[in-house]
């Protein structure tokens, strides 16, 4: 089968360049016959436009599951990397491909590749795009909770400006750092703009800083409407002084963050009562 490019090649670093390929079109548009004939017919798996963009990281882009697994299997490299330094990991990520990541994971796929300036982690995509189950399956794959990104900080700031509640509460669980600051902006200055009431509580409760300021000069209840719920809730904070009960859970989250249940486990305390005490 001849293979019709409509761009000469020039060699590139992990194979040919070309302007956009047969491969990658099949890929993006999850063609998956046309892309099992192409691969039979001995076009690479590995050829790259002129922004560094595998076939890889087309099919995953789109969440074409079933393409990502044809390209592994043909040898695609899961760790390539586009102009923008991103991996076929970061663009499942941002596409919400749950199959996609677990794929790309159970194949070696790096968690933590290293950023540039350009470069969002993979976590920090999944937190763009809210789905808390590509989240947690990044943290059971080791990604680092505070890696940032220098536009938007952290996963956890990444998740508060999205407004991605779900994601919130699953990286707090997991340990992530609660006050973490980008530019003394915390997540609970973010989570407040945004008026979100319920995130709101729940960085509270995990105990983020009321009284933090930003490089404005500016606590979260200060970006909040005026007599809003949310707005009267972190009054409430600053003039109700927390219970015992909250104070108890507080240590705790601050002490044994993700270990506890393992501590649990040694110390042979109910895990449901850890898990109260934690995460309730």
């Amino acid at each position: 089968m001849e293979i019709e490019n409509s761009q000469p090649y020039v060699l590139g670093d992990i194979g040919w360049w070309s302007e956009r390929s047969d491969v990658h079109k099949a890929a993006s548009q999850g063609q998956v016959s046309q892309l099992q004939r192409l691969i039979q017919s001995g076009a690479s798996v590995n050829i790259v436009a002129l922004d560094s963009i595998t076939p890889l990281h087309e099919a995953c882009l789109r969440g074409q599951t079933q393409c990502v697994q044809l390209l592994l299997d043909a040898g695609a490299q899961v760790d390539a990397r586009n102009v923008d330094g991103s991996t076929p990991l970061c663009d499942a990520c941002s596409a919400g491909s749950l199959d996609c990541v677990s794929l790309l994971l159970e194949r070696g796929a790096t968690t933590n590749p290293a950023l540039t300036s350009r470069t969002a982690s993979p976590l920090n995509e999944a937190c763009v795009g809210g789905n808390s189950d590509c989240v947690k399956l990044l943290i059971a794959g080791g990604a680092c909770l505070e890696s940032y990104d220098l536009y938007c900080g952290t996963p956890l700031h990444v998740a508060c400006v999205n407004k991605h509640t779900d994601c919130v509460k699953v990286l707090l669980n997991a340990g992530a750092k609660v006050n973490a600051a980008r530019l003394h902006e915390t997540p609970l200055h973010h989570a407040a703009k945004n008026m979100r009431v319920e995130m709101i509580q729940t960085l509270v409760e995990f105990g983020a800083n009321i009284y933090a300021r930003d490089q404005h000069d500016k606590k979260p209840v200060d970006y909040t409407t005026p007599g809003s719920p949310s707005a009267a809730y972190l009054k409430l904070y600053e003039t109700t002084p927390m219970s015992l009960q909250e104070l108890g859970r507080l240590a705790v989250r601050r002490t044994l963050g993700t270990k506890a249940l393992k501590v649990a486990g040694q110390l042979d305390i109910p895990k449901l009562m850890i898990s109260y005490i934690c995460y309730e």
